[in-house]
């Protein structure tokens, strides 16, 4: 398939938040804890306020030409002692809508990330991904991000 070569990114709007809910909802694990409704469920709008509301928070979408929203990522810029007090950036969200995949859209969309990183400070930038996502850990691999942890997730 070819690139999609104009991509916007820019910050997410709240007139966003039925795509990028409809994008994270969009496989096995997403459709598993998201609910897509119509109306939307009002805990997504908290959601996006608080989001919003945090300056190192930093949720963005791609557009293609026609003004659709055909991706998104959240950064976050987080401070710690560790790494000689060193901000790092926590890349979380990434997704493309599933007819534009594999068109350069997810690369886009992590370069932006790792140029804000940088923008911003961090010395080291991380992402998780669940590890039945094959495909997203050659993806991230590809890019040049590097195995380096063992996640572990505690529920409520």
């Amino acid at each position: 398939m070819a690139a999609i070569s104009t991509v916007t990114i820019r910050r997410a709007r709240r007139d966003d938040v039925g795509a990028i809910v409809a994008m994270l909802a969009d496989d096995p694990l997403g459709s598993a804890r998201e609910r897509i409704e119509d109306p939307l469920p009002p805990f997504y709008f908290r959601a996006f306020d608080r989001v919003e509301a945090d300056p190192n928070i930093h949720l963005v979408v791609a557009e293609d030409g026609e003004g659709t929203v055909i991706g998104c990522l959240q950064l976050c810029i987080l401070p710690g002692l560790s790494s000689q007090g060193a901000l790092r950036g926590l890349i979380e969200d990434v997704r493309v809508a599933t007819h534009r995949r594999s068109r350069g859209v997810g690369e886009q969309l992590v370069q932006w990330a790792l140029d804000e990183a940088r923008t911003n400070g961090c010395k080291l930038v991380e992402l998780f991904t669940h590890n039945t996502r094959v495909d997203a850990q050659r993806f991230y691999r590809r890019l040049g991000f590097q195995p380096s942890h063992v996640g572990m997730t505690w529920r409520f």
